[in-house]
């Protein structure tokens, strides 16, 4: 009989991280993040808990990541440690350890529960080269409909769904050189993305952006169904 795999014992202390892709490196996909995370745990000296089984595994836990060419301030990630540390000591650590672009900006003790749960909405800013009374009229047809039919491409091809459906809020202000689209998305299946909203916005009234926005998604965590707001989950605040 093949000889059964060291039972590995189970972390003694785990981690919650909130990370930000900015710049060039909101093109990284997660693939590529979760590679140079693992990278810059190694080189940090971080004492990680591993899996049990044929093939350990550092025990990393991903959440919600952004879509590819996104900008984020609001990505999280949670580890399992093999000994308790300061969570300031790795947040520094990390934080020299990773390229510019990923950078650290919090790490806190998890106080259990499932951090995906956690991840219910998050507050996106579109920056448009088109200037706000353009894009006004639409956004004011989109939020006047009950539903709103959009098509994504997928693995198992064409998928039609409605994006309306998962948009708390949805306003437009101007900012130079064009405007901004100030939107809260609820997370859900399927998954609305911030340019499932753009297509909306073409779909209801022809809105044609031209180039393509920036993405920057600036908060993600438990929304309050009171006022909308997305508050964080590390903190337990709104």
């Amino acid at each position: 009989m093949r000889e059964q795999p060291e039972q590995q014992a189970p972390p003694v202390q785990r981690l919650r991280i909130r990370y930000a892709k900015r710049g060039r490196l909101r093109f990284t996909s997660h693939r590529d993040f979760s590679r140079a995370f693992e990278r810059a745990i190694f080189r940090a000296r971080v004492p990680m808990a591993y899996s049990s089984g044929f093939n350990p595994h550092p025990r990393i836990s991903y959440a919600g990541a952004a879509p590819t060419g996104s900008a984020s301030e609001a990505e999280f990630v949670e580890i399992g440690l093999a000994q308790v540390l300061d969570p300031a000591v790795v947040r520094a650590s990390l934080e020299e350890a990773l390229p510019d672009g990923l950078d650290i900006v919090d790490v806190v003790v998890s106080p259990g529960g499932s951090l995906s749960d956690l991840l219910e909405a998050s507050h996106w800013h579109l920056d448009l080269a088109t200037p706000a009374a353009v894009v006004a009229p639409a956004v004011a047809a989109f939020l006047a409909a009950e539903s709103v039919e959009v098509g994504r491409m997928t693995k198992k091809g064409l998928r039609t769904f409605d994006c309306r459906g998962a948009v708390v809020s949805l306003a437009v202000v101007e900012r130079d050189g064009g405007s901004r689209l100030d939107l809260v998305l609820r997370h859900g299946t399927p998954s609305v993305r911030p340019d499932d909203v753009l297509s909306g916005l073409k779909a209801v009234a022809g809105l044609d952006l031209g180039e393509a926005p920036l993405l920057t998604r600036v908060a993600q965590g438990p929304l309050d169904e009171a006022t909308g707001e997305v508050g964080d989950p590390l903190h337990g605040s709104v």
